[in-house]
């Protein structure tokens, strides 16, 4: 016997709101593939749209701002490398729990960044970082 598919209106915008989820929440972890742990901007440029707003301070904004800081990463952090740990999409939002270590064999950090999409592009970053500290309060890891 067949399944019998859900054919209401209601299903199907939830099915769509869910296949766009996952859809942004891929974006996101081939841009950080691409931009952070290849540090190739012109493959992460990509999954960017017409206009980049970044929030974080250390960075200008656009294109050109990421292009540079990727640029940094690689002449100061060539072997830096980012694990995402959990991925959570809410609309146009995703969010990346992650652990991002610059030098190999140093405890990193647990990092948050929140990027917004429009149309399936990243139009908008900011991010929180917290360095791992060697001993901790709790039995609890940051991940």
């Amino acid at each position: 016997m067949k399944a019998k598919i859900d054919e209401r209106p209601e299903t199907n915008k939830r099915r769509e709101t869910n296949e766009k989820l996952e859809a942004n929440k891929k974006t996101v972890l081939a841009f950080y593939e691409a931009g952070i742990n290849n540090k190739n901007f012109d493959a992460a440029s990509k999954f960017i749209g017409k206009r980049y707003v970044q929030h974080d301070p250390g960075i200008a904004d656009g294109p050109e701002g990421l292009k540079a800081f990727l640029g940094v990463f690689r002449a100061q952090f060539p072997n830096l490398h980012a694990d995402i740990k959990q991925i959570f999409a809410d609309g146009d939002f995703v969010i990346a729990h992650v652990h991002g270590v610059r030098v190999p064999g140093e405890r990193g950090s647990a990092i948050v960044d929140i990027f917004k999409l429009e149309d399936g592009k990243i139009v908008e970053h900011w991010d929180v970082r917290q360095p791992i500290p060697e001993t901790s309060a709790n039995p609890n890891s940051m991940f």
